[in-house]
């Protein structure tokens, strides 16, 4: 399927306009939601032409397949590059694989042929905004973990990491540290579920492992790797010899990004302040920028870049602790209405 015919399809400016809504809510780059959406056209496609061979563009609306379809990866390469200078079959079945680990589409060789199907998105990915008030609040590890745990799987499912185990990891390293130190760990609750929808965690970093901040990021991704041996050790209460914060989590369900960003970044002050009772020394803040929907909010935020590995896209960011929590986050939210 060549460009004419895929905008034939499907409009070239709904095309994007889908690829809009999978940046802002699903999390993707650009050049992954446009070839999810020419692969979702496709699969459309060959199957209501494979039920009615007379069938005849547009599409009446970009609906999820049922069935599954055929797509070498010297098809999805086709599909992927048509308009580009550059793109090989490699290329496009570590696209596909990508896409895979991010659920967004199930891919199965059964010897000779690559099936793929369109798998559903998440619920409510179309809509705007949900109404149900969230709040602020202490992360509960009996009842918070496992879907704090697979919110979190999602910021590792894009680098194609293995959704599989991360989220089961992620659990149990949660509840580890909700027994040494709660007080950095917080949630969005929705009010009438008790779901959380947003989740933070505020590590307070021994003196010991404060080189690993000037070291290779990728050394910092315990969460998403299956090493046993975590690179940072927890500081205790009291310890005066702890100056560092890692903000080894931050983030919120996409649907309640906009309304909800400055409030509970309000809230990361207010318990940064309180950490402070517990750790008086602390002056530096430290995180990891993992997903690219953060990086935008982390340059408002004043952080700065400090190092970068040269084969991933993960680098670390610093921000001075005392100017974070001077910090008007009513200017930021100016920034977000603009």
């Amino acid at each position: 399927m060549n460009v004419e015919e895929l905008d034939r399809w499907w409009p070239p400016d709904q095309q994007q306009q889908r690829v809009a809504q999978l940046i802002q809510r699903v999390g993707l780059t650009r050049i992954r939601a446009e070839s999810f959406v020419r692969l979702w056209i496709y699969a459309l496609v060959e199957e209501q032409l494979a039920d009615n061979p007379r069938c005849q563009p547009p599409l009446a609306d970009l609906v999820l397949p049922t069935q599954a379809i055929i797509c070498t990866h010297r098809q999805a390469a086709e599909l992927f590059y048509f308009d580009k200078e550059q793109g090989s079959d490699r290329a496009a079945g570590m696209m596909l694989d990508k896409l895979a680990a991010l659920g967004l589409i199930h891919k199965h060789f059964d010897g000779n042929t690559t099936w793929i199907s369109i798998q559903p998105m998440p619920e409510g990915w179309e809509q705007p905004e949900v109404d149900a008030p969230l709040q602020a609040d202490d992360f509960d590890p009996r009842c918070d973990a496992i879907p704090v745990a697979n919110l979190l799987a999602r910021n590792y499912n894009w680098m194609n990491r293995n959704s599989e185990t991360a989220p089961h990891r992620i659990t149990q390293l949660l509840r580890q540290w909700a027994q040494h130190y709660p007080g950095g760990m917080r949630v969005l609750r929705r009010l009438d579920t008790q779901n959380p929808m947003g989740f933070y965690l505020l590590y307070p970093t021994a003196s010991v492992s404060d080189i690993n901040f000037f070291s290779a990021p990728s050394k910092g991704l315990h969460l998403s790797t299956m090493t046993e041996v975590d690179p940072f050790q927890m500081a205790t209460p009291g310890d005066l010899d702890c100056v560092s914060v890692f903000v080894r989590s931050w983030m919120i369900e996409p649907l309640y990004w906009h309304r909800y960003q400055v409030p509970f970044l309000l809230d990361t002050q207010q318990t940064l302040q309180r950490m402070q009772q517990d750790f008086p020394n602390l002056c530096d803040l430290h995180t990891l920028v993992i997903h690219p929907q953060y990086e935008q909010m982390g340059a408002l935020l004043g952080f700065q870049k400090t190092s970068q590995d040269s084969t991933s896209s993960v680098y670390w960011m610093y921000r001075p602790l005392d100017r974070f929590l001077a910090f008007d986050l009513q200017t930021l939210a100016l920034d977000n209405d603009q």
